[in-house]
């Protein structure tokens, strides 16, 4: 229950009119689905780790993430807190173990 808020709104954004009432007024959105402080700091900060951390959900996020323009690989880098092109590299290095 702690994240429900957090990934209610980002449920919301599948509604185009939802995502530009975010991008007009990030924090009074916040405030309508009523996020709390450590939940809307993660969100000004686009910190995905922060936002796990107060409960999202990571299938969730992906729709706010896509907001902020961050992909998947975005969200892994953050997630194993290396650089897009590091993630990139480990899914290949994993994806050529898995073949062998």
């Amino acid at each position: 229950m702690r994240g429900y808020a957090l990934n209610a709104m980002c449920y919301s954004f599948n509604d185009p009119a939802n995502r530009a009432a975010f991008k007009a007024d990030e924090a009074t959105y916040c405030r309508r689905y009523g996020l709390d402080a450590e939940q809307q700091r993660a969100v000004e900060q686009r910190d995905v780790l922060a936002m796990i951390a107060a409960g999202g959900n990571i299938y969730y996020l992906a729709k706010l993430a896509g907001i902020f323009g961050l992909n998947v690989q975005d969200l892994g880098a953050q997630q194993t807190r290396s650089t897009v092109e590091q993630f990139k590299q480990r899914l290949l290095e994993a994806k050529e173990t898995a073949h062998v």
